[in-house]
């Protein structure tokens, strides 16, 4: 019952190097095939360096705004601005800090692509820290710092901090992380009392969802 299939091995054998001598014979015999197959290793060597070296540009990007923003952040004329709740896209609004992720970045208004360069954005549309209504901020999870790289580990009773230029304010995580689709807003929509919303892309990656972290300030 076993000499059957012992038997058939070397075809297939011969068969396989067969194929790739042919193969490697027919790349000698033509040069312009050749340089194809160059040309398509190097674009995809090149396109490859390019996906890893990615992240790690807008992380260095990303660090070297920080230093600024932090110290715009306590300056007398970032202080007057948000104090007129007129802090100009891009500037820095607040530092968020999440203890038990080891979270510390500094917030910019805004949520376009230019203001989220500093990682994280205060949506404008809404409440500043500390005010009535629901404050909501949207970050990076896989580039630009990744601030909100591990939002889904936060779980309730567990405390983020808003340090701005007039005051610090603490919320407290009210409910356990939820995923909605990409276009929903209803999530940074106004609340009774005074909330927090932190949005980011879901899952890592892929901006097909969001994942929303909602708190409650103490």
């Amino acid at each position: 019952m076993t000499d059957t299939p012992l038997a058939a091995e070397p075809p297939k054998a011969s068969n396989f190097h067969d194929g790739s001598r042919f193969l490697i014979d027919s790349l000698r015999s033509r040069p312009v095939a050749r340089r194809i197959l160059s040309g398509f290793s190097i674009i995809t060597a090149v396109v490859a360096i390019g996906m890893l070296a990615y992240p790690l540009y807008t992380n260095y990007m990303q660090d070297r705004l920080q230093s600024k923003l932090a110290i715009q952040l306590h300056s007398a004329q970032n202080k007057a601005a948000y104090e007129s709740g007129h802090t100009p896209e891009g500037d820095a609004l607040t530092r968020l800090v999440i203890p038990t992720l080891k979270v510390d970045t500094v917030v910019v208004e805004g949520t376009g692509a230019s203001a989220l360069r500093a990682g994280a954005g205060h949506y404008p549309n809404t409440p500043l820290p500390g005010e009535d209504g629901n404050v909501a901020i949207a970050g990076h999870r896989t580039t630009y710092g990744k601030p909100f790289a591990n939002l889904d580990r936060l779980n309730v009773g567990e405390e983020i901090v808003l340090e701005t230029p007039i005051g610090r304010h603490v919320y407290r995580i009210s409910r356990p992380p939820f995923v909605v689709s990409n276009n929903d807003f209803t999530v940074i929509a106004q609340t009774p009392g005074r909330t927090l919303t932190l949005t980011t892309c879901h899952p890592k990656g892929s901006d097909s969802q969001r994942l929303v972290i909602r708190a409650e300030m103490l």
